[in-house]
């Protein structure tokens, strides 16, 4: 499971340093892409394979979903970890994410996020309030 929050900067060649912990479970190489809300996803190849299959049964008759599924798949890149533990995020991925130079990296259960710092925090501003957690917490019975 990837969980765990790490802040990394990118360098000028637009690499970053995937944290080591991360590393074991998405492998050296991995399928990052564009994710919601203006960050960027990491899949290992074999959550990649498991997005696939679900998006593989869908219904693409449809406009909305045939411009998603080219939007995800068609940003989707294969990344590979350098001996230093850095991959390249390509300029339309940094682009989209608004990456530049400070990054937040999370993990997310299955995949990872990874966000310009700024975004992270006005995001986490608008959208994390305890009170709101504790109460779907009492909801799932957690």
């Amino acid at each position: 499971m990837l969980i765990g929050e790490y802040q990394h900067s990118l360098d000028a060649k637009g690499r970053v340093i995937i944290p080591a912990k991360f590393r074991e479970e998405l492998g050296v190489r991995f399928i990052m892409t564009k994710g919601f809300d203006g960050c960027l996803y990491a899949y290992s190849p074999g959550q990649w394979e498991k997005v696939e299959e679900r998006v593989a049964g869908l219904d693409f008759g449809g406009k909305d979903m045939r411009a998603f599924e080219r939007w995800f798949f068609g940003g989707a890149v294969e990344c590979e970890v350098d001996r230093q533990g850095r991959v390249i995020i390509p300029q339309n991925l940094r682009d989209h994410a608004g990456l530049v130079k400070d990054a937040v990296i999370l993990g997310n259960r299955s995949k990872v996020e990874i966000w310009s710092r700024e975004a992270w925090e006005k995001y986490a501003e608008e959208n994390h309030s305890c009170e709101a957690f504790a109460e779907t917490m009492a909801g799932l019975r957690i």
